[in-house]
């Protein structure tokens, strides 16, 4: 069966299904679709769907000429029925926290047990979903009892490392890790990524492939928090941070450059981390840098908020505007994102608070249907301050500048002082 399946793939006469068609699994599919390898694509989402099929993208950074370009090769689906055809099940489900701040698997477990009873021999199931080691095994692995896994069916890890918006790292050329249950299981997914990647490389173990994804946001949460730090505490000593860190990346050696910014947002940064300190603690070890790193980033944008606040608490006009909302740029995703707790805060303080962003055009907070204004400079005269939150690339940032009466930079768009730029 093994090198049956393996001449399957090399001769491209597979088929694949991809559950869940988010910022992930949606450019795992176009990747794949383009090889000319036949893909179903599944999504609960019913308008999700809908627009995929009229070859429109939901999500800004894709263009819809991608999704047309490969119609040949695409079908779509909310039916999860839809795996039996499937050779490769690849799960892209998200994982975020509950109100405890605990792992909720809620989607990935639902999606199992309504898959179970579709999966047939030969069919190989990877999960791409970040989450804390162990999940493949405990979840994914233990509703394959009809199934001898490694010779009849294959299972194994491949966390995603997609970067939203980034022009320089896509699927292609950002090296791609994979494990898999057993030898037979690792072989045959990584003949099946090799089609889309150009360096896979190869984890002894899934639990470790999962802690690998974790530990490299860790690694980002932990350095961000360190510089907002940084941020605060130069500037009790009037030292600029920037120059500080201009002068410390000079060093050819032993050091990563990271940027103050307003908070952290997405789903890496904020939330994966607390899953591999939940596991730890499950097993007694308590992760207490994780946490303090957690901690610091939220109370960093708590902080700026209220610089905000005092710097607005005098001022007539209580209108605020937010310029950019995403939580990063040039793409339209909102998760976490640091612009919205501000406008939360600065919103429950009495300011009347606005934003531009055309790649957020429409978004609900707190149930509430909001809409960007129109990118017309012009138009941030009428209000107070004008807050960067996110710097997108297509802001004008010349007329911002002419055109606001007051900036707060989160972003350090500005590299030179002004009366009317305050830098927190």
């Amino acid at each position: 069966m093994n090198n049956k399946i393996l001449n399957k793939i090399k001769s491209k006469k597979i088929k694949i299904a991809v559950i869940g068609l988010g910022y992930v699994g949606l450019n795992l599919l176009i990747k794949f679709a383009k090889k000319k390898i036949n893909i179903v694509g599944i999504d609960k989402n019913i308008k999700r769907i809908s627009l995929l099929e009229d070859n429109k993208s939901p999500i800004s950074y894709i263009k819809n000429k991608e999704i047309s370009s490969i119609k040949k090769f695409t079908n779509y689906s909310s039916n999860l029925k839809d795996i039996i055809s499937c050779d490769f099940i690849i799960i892209c489900l998200p994982t975020p926290l509950d109100k405890k701040n605990k792992p909720d698997l809620s989607h990935i477990i639902e999606c199992m047990k309504k898959i179970k009873k579709f999966l047939q021999k030969g069919q190989t199931i990877v999960l791409e979903s970040t989450t804390y080691p162990g999940t493949t095994e405990d979840i994914i692995l233990k509703n394959l009892k009809n199934f001898t896994v490694g010779k009849n069916f294959f299972l194994g890890y491949s966390p995603e490392r997609e970067d939203p918006g980034s022009k320089k790292f896509n699927i292609y050329n950002t090296p791609k890790i994979i494990s898999g249950y057993t030898k037979n299981c690792l072989k045959i997914i990584n003949s099946l990524y090799s089609n889309i990647i150009k360096k896979t490389v190869v984890s002894k173990s899934i639990k470790n492939a999962e802690a690998s994804k974790i530990f490299e946001n860790i690694y980002r949460s932990v350095n961000i928090a360190l510089v907002n730090e940084m941020r605060f505490l130069l500037e009790t000593l009037k030292i600029d941070i920037d120059e500080v860190i201009d002068l410390a990346k000079t060093k050819p050696f032993g050091y990563s450059e990271f940027r103050p910014g307003p908070g952290v947002g997405g789903h890496c940064i904020p939330i994966d981390p607390l899953y591999l300190s939940w596991i730890a603690e499950k097993h007694g070890y308590k992760s207490e840098f994780i946490k303090l790193a957690s901690f610091v980033n939220i109370k960093t944008t708590k902080l700026l908020a209220k610089k905000i606040i005092d710097s607005a608490k005098n001022k007539k006009n209580k209108k605020i505007l937010i310029v950019g909302l995403s939580y990063k740029k040039n793409i339209d995703d909102t998760r976490e994102s640091a612009s919205i707790k501000i406008l939360n805060i600065l919103e429950r303080k009495g300011f009347e608070v606005y934003f531009l962003d055309k790649f957020v055009k429409n978004v609900k907070i707190n149930n509430k249907p909001r809409v960007s204004i129109k990118n017309d400079y012009k138009l941030l005269k009428k209000f107070s301050i004008t807050i960067i939150g996110t710097d997108h690339d297509y802001f004008n940032y010349k007329k911002i500048f002419t055109n606001s009466n007051l900036i707060v930079d989160l972003r350090n768009k500005y590299k030179f002082k002004h009366k009317k730029i305050l830098k927190f």
